[in-house]
């Protein structure tokens, strides 16, 4: 194994736009708490739904593991934290699209932080995550008042 022999890819050069990001983030995170003003970040994963397929073992014998299993579909599961707060909630949809983006921004607008005065958003690049998502999926006067609950920040690529 020659680790300096290998190229990593998913870091990438510290250009300008990077180093802008990332220090706009980081001033973002170096702000002190206000429950007025929280700073939440939000980002996604999906996860396969699988089904095992085992059979119990009888008592008194090792368990048997086995590989097989049936895929059983695929979750998209938002997370909205609130770090300086020690708060996370997760949000499970079927997909990861800007109608759902927007349900989940609603979501945390008007359920999560009903009083706050702006809610602080980190998010990465991906294309949804913008307030696009938001006119896609409501008129564009809730939009509107969504967006401007928000101020945007965004993580440098490939920096979340």
């Amino acid at each position: 194994m020659k680790p300096w022999l290998v190229k990593e890819w998913c870091i990438p050069q510290a250009d300008a736009e990077f180093v802008a990001k990332m220090e706009d983030v980081l001033d973002v995170y170096q702000r002190p708490y206000d429950p007025s003003r929280p700073v939440v970040c939000i980002d996604e994963t999906n996860k396969q739904l699988i089904l095992e397929k085992r059979v119990p073992c009888k008592p008194g014998k090792p368990e048997k593991l086995d590989s097989v299993y049936v895929r059983n579909g695929v979750a998209d599961i938002f997370m909205i934290s609130e770090p300086l707060a020690g708060k996370r909630e997760t949000v499970v949809k079927q997909t990861r699209t800007a109608i759902d983006f927007a349900k989940v921004l609603r979501y945390t607008a008007d359920e999560l932080y009903p009083k706050a005065e702006k809610i602080i958003l980190v998010t990465d690049n991906l294309s949804i995550h913008a307030p696009s998502s938001l006119y896609k999926a409501f008129s564009a006067e809730e939009a509107n008042r969504l967006t401007k609950r928000f101020e945007w920040h965004y993580t440098p690529r490939h920096g979340s």
